[in-house]
Parts: C-alpha cells; sequence; structure tokens
C-alpha cells in the first residue's frame, strides 16, 4: 500500500522474475557445491560404500540360499 502523493513502484516483467529465480538457484547450488568442497562429512564414503557392498552382498545370499 502507498501513502497518497507517492508513486506507485513499477511492477516486475514476467522476465525479471524469471531472471531473479534463476540467479537465486545458481547462487543456491554455488554455495552447495563450496559447502560439499569443504568437505567435514561425518562419514567418509568408502564407509558408505562397504555397508552398501554388505548390505548387497547379504541380500544376494539370502536370495541364493532359500
Amino acid at each position: 500500500m502507498t501513502m497518497p502523493g507517492q508513486p506507485e513502484p513499477p511492477e516486475r516483467s514476467e522476465s525479471e522474475i524469471r531472471w531473479r529465480r534463476l540467479e537465486r538457484r545458481r547462487e543456491r547450488v554455488f554455495r552447495q557445491i563450496q559447502r560439499d568442497r569443504a568437505g567435514g562429512h561425518k562419514v567418509p564414503t568408502w564407509v558408505l560404500a562397504a555397508i552398501l557392498g554388505l548390505l548387497l552382498a547379504g541380500w544376494a545370499y539370502l536370495i541364493v540360499t532359500s
């Protein structure tokens, strides 16, 4: 709501809205990549891969022996 005597702010065009949305998304992705590159992971990737391999091997063993 504007005060009397003050001009109304111009409306944003659809292209401007899309451009700002794209810029926010790019910034969000950039921050996420920087955070991932910094490391600080709680569990190393090789441990997660080993657990997944054990689960798959156990599942395959259950299928073969049943």
